[in-house]
C-alpha cells in the first residue's frame, strides 16, 4: 500500500513540475512579446506620446500656428554627437513640414544607432503624424562621419477641435539614439536610406 502511494506521489509531482515549466515557459515567451505589443497599441492609438506614421498630410485648414520643438538626446554608450538643426519652428495643423537632426559619430570606428522618439504633451501624441524618418529604420555611421536626418511630419488638424487638445499650442518632438542591438553593423547605412524625394 505504501509504494502505491510513493508512485501516485511522484507521479503528481511530476506533473507539477511539468506545469510549472511550463508556466515558466509561457511567462518567459508573455515577457518577449510585450515589448513589441506594446509599441504596436502604441503606434496605432497614439497612446504615450507616440506619433502616428501617415503616407501624406492633408493640408492646412487653419491659420492657426503650433510650434514645434526639437529635442535631441544620445545615451552615453554610443559614441555620437546628436542635435536638431533648429530648435523650433511654427506649423499650420495639417502642413507637410521637413525639419531635419545632425549626427556625427565621435568615435573611431563605425557604429550604428536606432532612435526612439516621443512628442509631449501626450495627448498630442495622436494628433502628430510622420510621413518620413530616420527614426523608422537603424542608422550606421562611420567613424567620424556627420550627416544630417531629416523628418517629414504634420500636425493633424483635429487637434484644434478636441476638447482634450484645444489648448495644445505647443509639441515637442524628442528623439534618443541608442545603440542599436543588431549584428550587421552594414545593412543600413545613412547614405542609403536618404534615396526619397522632397515635396
Amino acid at each position: 500500500m505504501q509504494v502505491s502511494t510513493m508512485a501516485i506521489r511522484k507521479k503528481s509531482n511530476g506533473k507539477l513540475a511539468l506545469a510549472l515549466a511550463g508556466f515558466v515557459a509561457a511567462m518567459v515567451g508573455l515577457a518577449y512579446a510585450s515589448v513589441p505589443l506594446y509599441e504596436l497599441f502604441c503606434q496605432v492609438t497614439g497612446y504615450g506620446g507616440t506619433p502616428q506614421v501617415a503616407a501624406a498630410a492633408p493640408g492646412p485648414l487653419s491659420n492657426e500656428k503650433i510650434t514645434i520643438r526639437f529635442d535631441a538626446n544620445t545615451n552615453p554608450k554610443l559614441p555620437w554627437k546628436f542635435e536638431a538643426s533648429r530648435g523650433e519652428i511654427a506649423v499650420r495643423p495639417g502642413e507637410q513640414t521637413l525639419a531635419f537632426y545632425k549626427a556625427q559619430n565621435l568615435g573611431g570606428e563605425s557604429v550604428t544607432g536606432t532612435a526612439v522618439f516621443n512628442v509631449t504633451p501626450l495627448k498630442a501624441g495622436a494628433y502628430f503624424s510622420k510621413i518620413q524618418c530616420f527614426c523608422f529604420t537603424e542608422q550606421t555611421l562611420t567613424a567620424g562621419q556627420q550627416v544630417d536626418m531629416p523628418v517629414q511630419f504634420f500636425v493633424d488638424p483635429e487637434i484644434l477641435s478636441d476638447p482634450d487638445t484645444k489648448d495644445v499650442n505647443t509639441i515637442t518632438l524628442s528623439y534618443t539614439f541608442y545603440p542599436s542591438k543588431s549584428e550587421d553593423k552594414s545593412v543600413n547605412t545613412v547614405k542609403k536610406n536618404y534615396n526619397w524625394k522632397k515635396s
